[in-house]
């Protein structure tokens, strides 16, 4: 059940919002930021939690102020592909808002999230009083295709080990590393980890597995460690 926060989770306002400077809202001068906050609402979302549903009409944006989150859409063979993943400070469900359509996907958290919730009308003022986050958007949607079209790519001229060595790389960059400088700083199942290299789940624990017996990378449970960047950067065939 998703419940609105009380006042002692209440999360801060735009301006001071620590990832304020590395989101789409740091075009945005203190007054514009002043107007996001009072007009947000504040929604917690448990681990496996719905954002938005697929084939629903957008009402608003959501921007996430902690956790992570996945966008993933039903295959035709009824499988659940993801698309790409959210962290904090990532705006979601942006896409449909701008072409007034219905979400093309489903976003999901994948860990315990805060989420912010903009009204449509806001971020749409928004959009129009502000050139400078057009521009930001357009870098956003920009940086989408790109991601699509190298994936494209990669499912065609790579092998599987490849990948997968890809991806565990992705999700280094993506989300970081913690404290001890060697483990992923999230925790996503196998099939999620075969979901985003385009392989099942069978073939990616094999394909982890390999790795951790030749010490290129440690399973901790669900956890990755990475203990050879360069020769896991060697097996994706990435210049590093």
């Amino acid at each position: 059940m998703i419940t609105q926060l009380n006042k002692q989770k209440e999360v801060s306002s735009c301006d001071r919002c620590s990832s304020v400077h590395d989101s789409i809202f740091c075009a945005l001068n203190k007054s514009e930021l002043n107007i996001l906050s009072q007009s947000k609402s504040h929604i917690a979302y448990k681990k496996g939690q719905m954002i938005f549903y697929e084939g629903n009409h957008p009402q608003g944006l959501y921007c996430i102020y902690s956790g992570k989150v996945k966008i993933h859409k039903l295959g035709h063979d009824g499988k659940d592909q993801i698309l790409r993943l959210a962290k904090k400070g990532n705006v979601i469900g942006y896409r449909a808002l701008l072409s007034e359509d219905k979400y093309h996907a489903s976003a999901t958290a994948i860990e315990d999230s805060l989420i912010c919730f903009f009204p449509k009308s806001t971020y749409q003022n928004q959009i129009i009083a502000n050139p400078a986050l057009s521009v930001q958007m357009i870098k956003l949607l920009s940086a989408d295709l790109k991601y699509a079209e190298q994936k494209a790519v990669n499912m065609v001229q790579k092998q599987v080990r490849e990948r997968v060595a890809e991806t565990v790389l992705m999700l280094k960059e993506f989300f970081g590393l913690e404290q001890d400088n060697v483990t992923i700083n999230a925790v996503l199942t196998r099939e999620s980890i075969g979901n985003i290299a385009g392989t099942t789940t069978e073939t990616a624990i094999r394909v982890l597995s390999g790795f951790h017996k030749s010490k290129v990378v440690n399973l901790v449970g669900k956890k990755i460690e990475i203990l050879n960047s360069k020769e896991l950067v060697k097996i994706a065939n990435l210049t590093e």
